[in-house]
């Protein structure tokens, strides 16, 4: 017997709680809410960080740091990646996206020295670590930078 062979009546179906409807229904009166206080009122909508009346943890803790609005962000690629290009190509921010290794043109491309290159070719990007611009010039190929 597997779990859709069960029937619809053996499953537990739990009655959805209808409150305010009379004293009969189990639910009348104070509608679940108890007597008196913040939460039994109308219109009661407590923030879920609310600590009752206690400085909340968010104020609390001290603030330190900065965040850098003006910060540069870079799309970064690795000498690996570049592998899937034919030797001799000129490879730029257009034709890596058109490839997808880059989803948008966004952000600036920086290009790291992780794996290995063994095929020549004129890489344009916006930054090159030196480990990266040694392996493109040892496969016999150039690192243009874009200003």
């Amino acid at each position: 017997m597997n779990l859709i062979d069960a029937k619809k009546s053996l499953q537990k179906i739990k009655k959805r709680k209808r409150v305010g409807r009379g004293a009969g229904s189990g639910h009348g009166k104070t509608s679940c809410k108890g007597f008196k206080g913040q939460k039994s009122r109308s219109g009661n909508k407590l923030r879920t960080i609310f600590e009752g009346g206690q400085m909340p943890l968010f104020r609390r803790i001290p603030k330190r740091g900065f965040t850098n609005p003006f910060k540069k962000k870079y799309t970064i690629l690795n000498i690996k990646d570049f592998e899937n290009f034919d030797s001799g190509t000129s490879v730029d921010l257009q034709s890596l996206k058109e490839c997808g290794l880059i989803k948008s043109l966004k952000y600036d491309l920086k290009v790291l020295g992780e794996g290995v290159l063994t095929k020549s070719l004129t890489i344009a990007a916006h930054k090159f670590s030196g480990v990266a611009i040694a392996k493109i010039k040892e496969a016999g190929g150039e690192a243009v930078a874009i200003s």
